[in-house]
């Protein structure tokens, strides 16, 4: 039996999946198609985008908040990340998101929970060296809230583009059958890349936070214009340090079909078709990662 908040301004809102499925089933008898956006919650203007793009593509939206555990080193942030589930409840509704999926760890991961997932290749580099444990807890629980949900579509933003390649992989691998959308990066009027941790930035941080898309933009901008790969990573790396970024996890050119490392030299025509530069920053505290296609720029 679904849970559903009684307030005209928030959409349906379950903690179980036994609630979850009790409107999919009544949506499905009725012959409607479904989006899934799988949230950790502190919502911006980049995840209401994602519910758009499903109520466009899909009858119904669903939107998952969960913050979870399974994707946290014990030295990160679980305790502190950002949760404001009331405002952003709110916000979906006023994308159109028709309910919501608001688990508590022990639905997820119930006593003897003791399965994981685990994509060879794909998560071995950028951010999986960087978070060796991260990529592990995002396919599970993806591959989890696939099978709860068993959507038509689910959208996943591009800024964690690593990430929605793993997802299409273990989607297709594992013949989950819903189709992964990827949904465009949306951007601060100063290139930033939107993430419920810029709210971990001080004032300072957020002005000195716009030079990454400005370096990762002049980086792609040299390798689309036939500099050399490693040349114009060593640019960048030396531009961010110069902007204030205290330590750099990666800034590379890698394939956006498999990830594969590219350069040191200018890249052919075929390798720059595909060709993505990757970042991932630490500023203070707080860790900002953002990605873009060469023939974008």
């Amino acid at each position: 039996m679904s849970e559903q908040v009684e307030n005209d301004s928030i959409p349906d809102s379950t903690q179980t999946v036994a609630g979850l499925r009790a409107h999919i089933a009544m949506w499905r008898a009725r012959g409607e198609t479904i989006a899934l956006v799988p949230t950790m919650g502190a919502l911006h203007d980049g995840h209401l985008s994602l519910v758009r793009l499903g109520k466009q593509r899909a009858d119904r939206c669903v939107a998952s908040i969960f913050v979870n555990p399974k994707q946290f080193a014990a030295h990160e942030d679980l305790g502190t990340y950002p949760r404001r589930e009331d405002e952003d409840l709110k916000m979906l509704a006023d994308a159109g998101c028709d309910l919501v999926f608001l688990p508590q760890p022990a639905e997820m991961y119930p006593d003897g929970f003791a399965t994981s997932v685990r994509i060879e290749g794909l998560s071995e580099p950028l951010d999986g060296q960087s978070r060796p444990h991260f990529f592990g807890g995002v396919a599970t629980v993806v591959t989890k809230l696939l099978n709860q949900v068993r959507a038509d579509i689910a959208i996943f933003g591009e800024k964690d583009y690593q990430q929605l390649l793993i997802i299409r992989r273990l989607n297709a691998d594992l013949d989950i059958g819903t189709e992964i959308i990827g949904g465009p990066i949306v951007r601060e009027e100063d290139g930033l890349a939107m993430s419920s941790r810029n709210a971990y930035l001080s004032s300072v941080e957020r002005r000195i936070a716009g030079q990454l898309n400005k370096v990762l933009r002049q980086t792609a901008l040299k390798i689309a214009q036939g500099g050399d790969v490693l040349g114009s990573i060593e640019d960048g790396h030396a531009l961010l340090k110069h902007a204030g970024f205290s330590t750099i996890d990666y800034l590379e050119a890698r394939s956006g079909k498999d990830l594969t490392l590219l350069g040191p030299g200018k890249l052919t025509p075929e390798d720059q078709e595909h060709a993505r530069v990757f970042v991932a920053a630490m500023l203070g505290r707080t860790r900002l990662i953002d990605n873009m296609k060469v023939t974008d720029v």
